[in-house]
């Protein structure tokens, strides 16, 4: 859901809180129900939806999110960013963390619920943020209106978790301090607790998913980009492509330079392994093909699975360089050397599953309010003006670039952003509609090739007609599914 939700310029937590909303509606639309008393809470998935209603709905008086609210300082370098709808695009850009989802209510009562040994959330997190919450409401001169339940259990909606909330409701909302305890009660089977005749709610006539949502929204979105293709000049469509990628123009880019750290030597050609290094970024890691005969062309080589995945004896790499063409081969952000540690939490192994070893990399620039596309376009950029201009004096070298899987993207924003850099462009493997990935939204691994909304600008196609059919080749591309 998220995949489809980023690329129409949506969060998934949209349609959470839109559902949480409406479910409110239906409460203070009930004669039984006081509209003035309503209280919310939830843990996990729940602590999320909490946080945000209670944030943004101001019908919620009494408010107790569980097993959730955490600081970004420390859930990120720890468990790792959580799934979509808990990320929010640019959320840290904008300088939000999740405990002004506390501070945006107060001084409405609210109790942070918490697990001694959550595994995902920790404690110490959940008491930082309950303390910066306590100083807010201080201020305000309603401390008592904030507090903290911790149980000594692991990550769940305990018994004393449920406890904890029904007293803090009852605290706030019938002005009773009534000790309550969590008795048996009636579990009802399955066939009771159906609402619907079917027990699915899909099953009835004329519903819709998120999936066709999403897809009626990108519907609206293509009359839309149409409209920008016919009246935007290139350079103004360019221009847009910028802004929403995050990729800045090649002269605002650093220079790189070039230390060999190594060489290997085959058969009529040598390896030469390469740190592109600048003074304000980490270094990029390279390696340069270089022929005993050169022919004077000069390749980028970017590859979805590092600058090694096609560089073996016999391989697509030597094929170019028996050719006499240079070819450096360079890991782009996120990727080869450049990834985060493949010994992650059981959570990160999660979301490596799904979406790939860049998946948490992705989380980490979307809510920084980038995009992995975006950044691995300017290292391209940045890769390709060094390869440009690597040699001993005479001319500039016009490059040809070459993107594979999920390196295919960065490489054709690279080469529309900037047509004069690059010869020709080739990319294999690689997505070539993200209009076709909202369509058909049960593909794998396409969370890292998103860019935020980009579906009311552009998609793949228009950046082939920036490159120009002449310049392009499009080989074996990746389907959705």
């Amino acid at each position: 859901m998220g995949v489809g939700s980023i690329l129409v310029g949506r969060n998934t937590a949209t349609y959470r809180i839109f559902d949480g909303m409406r479910c409110i509606d239906y409460l203070v639309s009930r004669p039984d129900i006081d509209a003035d008393k309503i209280g919310c809470t939830g843990v996990s998935g729940g602590g999320t939806l909490t946080a945000y209603l209670m944030a943004l709905d101001e019908r919620i008086k009494c408010a107790a999110p569980g097993c959730y609210l955490t600081p970004f300082r420390r859930l990120l370098p720890g468990s790792g960013p959580q799934d979509a709808e808990q990320n929010i695009f640019g959320q840290i850009a904008a300088g939000m963390d999740q405990g002004d989802y506390v501070l945006m209510r107060a001084p409405l009562p609210t109790c942070i619920l918490a697990a001694t040994r959550d595994g995902t959330f920790k404690i110490e997190a959940a008491w930082e943020l309950y303390r910066e919450a306590k100083r807010a409401y201080a201020r305000l001169d309603l401390p008592e209106r904030v507090d903290l339940v911790e149980t000594d259990t692991p990550h769940a909606f305990s018994t004393q978790l449920r406890v904890g909330a029904v007293r803090w409701m009852h605290r706030w909302l019938l002005g009773q301090e009534k000790v309550v305890v969590d008795e048996d009660f009636k579990l009802w089977d399955y066939d009771q607790l159906q609402c619907t005749k079917d027990g699915q709610v899909m099953l009835l006539p004329g519903e819709q998913s998120v999936f066709d949502l999403n897809r009626a929204e990108a519907r609206r979105l293509k009359a839309q980009r149409e409209k920008l293709a016919r009246e935007l000049p290139p350079d103004a469509l360019r221009q847009r492509i910028r802004q929403l990628a995050n990729v800045r123009p090649l002269n605002e880019l650093e220079m790189l330079t070039g230390e060999t750290v190594g060489t290997i030597a085959r058969d009529g050609y040598r390896i030469e392994r390469r740190l592109l290094r600048g003074k304000d970024r980490f270094s990029l890691p390279a390696l340069a093909f270089v022929p005993q005969e050169p022919s004077g062309k000069v390749y980028l080589y970017l590859h979805g699975d590092g600058k090694a995945a096609d560089a073996a004896p016999g391989g697509p790499i030597e094929q170019l360089v028996r050719n006499g063409h240079e070819v450096l081969a360079v890991d782009l952000s996120g990727i080869g050397e450049t990834a985060l540690s493949a010994q992650p939490t059981t959570r990160r192994h999660w979301s490596q599953t799904l979406f790939g070893p860049d998946g948490e990399s992705f989380w980490l620039a979307y809510l920084l309010g980038k995009s992995l596309v975006g950044i691995r376009a300017e290292d391209a950029l940045a890769a390709a003006r060094y390869l440009q201009a690597s040699q001993d004096g005479g001319s500039l070298r016009k490059v040809h670039v070459i993107g594979i899987g999920r390196a295919g993207l960065p490489a054709l924003h690279a080469a529309a952003l900037e047509p004069n850099l690059f010869e020709t462009v080739a990319v294999r493997n690689t997505i070539t509609s993200w209009d076709d990935v909202v369509q058909a939204p049960l593909g794998m691994a396409h969370l890292t090739e998103t860019i935020h909304g980009v579906l009311g600008t552009y998609d793949v196609p228009d950046l082939l007609r920036l490159i120009g059919s002449d310049k392009v080749t499009v080989a074996e591309p990746v389907t959705p599914r």
